[in-house]
């Protein structure tokens, strides 16, 4: 750490101009890992595994500090990634030791104890993404479309998708 970086806090980047400040690392994740945190766990339905997967993003945003343009974005695009792969793994583990007669695993419903979390997980995954990131982390649709890889209008579009179904999964569940 240099002078500069010292008296201000801020470090600079190889790439960032003299009089152009970037934030630290630490500054990223003193400013994101809560709202990380909160969106993962909304999405996977489990704070071990969120709490995981947060780290995983944050440790690959620093493996490559240098080199990434815009670190909030990567960061959360890394865990989102990492969150379809997982859900992928383990559609294909259920589907592989799951028989047709087999009733629904109990643990699992025990571990949705909040009506809108397991709402939240009957939706789509980039609709619940896209809803997450729009209505439940206050983000810009075009901060949220650059997480997500899509645009503005899409993720607009599967946050609506999810909204109107989240909407119909509450309203069935409070007729039975």
């Amino acid at each position: 750490m240099d002078h500069m970086e010292r008296r201000t806090g801020v470090a600079q980047r190889e790439d960032a101009t003299a009089t152009e400040p970037v934030e630290t690392f630490e500054d990223l994740f003193a400013r994101e890992h809560q709202r990380l945190f909160r969106a993962l766990y909304l999405i996977v339905g489990n704070s071990q595994e969120a709490e995981e997967l947060m780290q995983d993003a944050f440790l690959k945003v620093l493996e490559r500090w240098d080199h990434v343009q815009k670190p909030a974005g990567y960061v959360y695009r890394t865990a989102l990634n990492a969150t379809r792969s997982r859900f992928r793994r383990l559609t294909l583990a259920a589907k592989r030791s799951l028989t047709p007669a087999q009733p629904e695993d109990p643990f699992a419903a025990a571990d949705l104890r909040d009506e809108i979390v397991r709402a939240l997980r009957t939706l789509p995954e980039r609709q619940r993404a896209a809803l997450v990131l729009l209505d439940l982390l206050d983000y810009r649709s075009e901060d949220a479309a650059e997480m997500l890889g899509v645009t503005a209008a899409t993720a607009r579009s599967l946050a609506s998708h999810a909204r109107a179904s989240l909407k119909l999964s509450l309203e069935e569940r409070h007729v039975e």
